[in-house]
C-alpha cells in the first residue's frame, strides 16, 4: 500500500475531496515525522509504537575485504506492533 492508496481510501470512506484527503494524510505524516525527529515516541492505539533509538559507534568489518571499519553513531527508527494488530494478523 502506498500513500496514494491511503489517500484514496480516506477519499472513499470519509467522502472528503481528494485534495482534502491528501492534505489530511500529509498532515498526519508530517506530525508523526516532526515528533519522531524531536525524539518523542509516537503511540497509535491498536496499531503500535514508533520510536527513535540511538545507536552508538561500533566496530565492523567490510565483508569484501575483511578490513575493520568504524560504523558511526546514528539514530534508527523502530516499530513495535500492538497486541491488537498482532492478533488481527494472526
Amino acid at each position: 500500500m502506498t500513500k496514494i492508496d491511503i489517500i484514496q481510501n480516506v477519499y472513499e470512506k470519509l467522502g472528503f475531496s481528494k485534495k482534502d484527503s491528501a492534505d489530511i494524510v500529509e498532515s498526519v505524516f508530517d506530525i508523526i515525522k516532526d515528533k519522531l525527529a524531536q525524539g518523542e515516541r509516537v503511540k497509535i492505539s491498536g496499531f503500535g509504537n514508533f520510536m527513535v533509538k540511538e545507536k552508538r559507534e561500533r566496530r565492523g568489518r567490510n565483508p569484501q575485504t575483511g578490513q575493520e571499519i568504524s560504523i558511526t553513531a546514528r539514530r534508527v527508527l523502530t516499530f513495535k506492533s500492538s497486541q491488537v494488530l498482532r492478533k488481527a494478523l494472526n
